[in-house]
């Protein structure tokens, strides 16, 4: 039985909407800027409308364990909204939002998600509240990182 997870970061960052939205779009490059991000790798390019390209990511997290997965870039609202579709060691449904506001940038993601890996799943009534908490750091790492990059202060995150 697959175990389900659904966790909401925000963050805040006094920053352009354009500079953010290139940071996050971009995700080749998260390695360079988001601790926890090991690499990313392009499977399948993105199509003339800048989706449905395929990623493979593999994260190192705060309490030492690996998680690979893809994720297939199913939406793109530009400058507003990128939500795609994971699949692999994590299943599930990633959806960043941008939103302007007085200077800063509100950015929030959802990440609504089933495990696969039989550990995970077997031992997911005693670690539920680690795999929350490793996702909440590296979430924190990645809007530390992004603000870093973008020469600002995480307001928020």
């Amino acid at each position: 039985m697959h175990e389900k997870y659904s966790f909401v970061t925000n963050w805040g960052l006094k920053a352009s909407q354009q500079d953010v939205w290139d940071a996050i779009y971009n995700s080749l490059e998260w390695p360079q800027w988001w601790r926890g991000v090991h690499s990313v790798f392009e499977v399948q390019k993105n199509d003339a409308n800048g989706i449905n390209g395929i990623r493979i990511y593999i994260w190192i997290f705060f309490l030492p364990y690996k998680l690979k997965f893809s994720m297939q870039l199913t939406e793109k609202e530009q400058l507003k909204k990128l939500k795609g579709v994971a699949f692999g060691e994590l299943e599930g449904t990633g959806e960043w939002t941008f939103i302007q506001h007085d200077g800063i940038v509100h950015v929030q993601y959802n990440w609504n998600i089933i495990t696969t890996k039989k550990w995970m799943n077997t031992f997911a009534f005693l670690l539920k509240p680690v795999f929350k908490f490793n996702h909440n750091v590296v979430m924190h790492w990645g809007g530390k990182g992004l603000a870093k990059k973008l020469g600002t202060k995480l307001l928020k995150g």
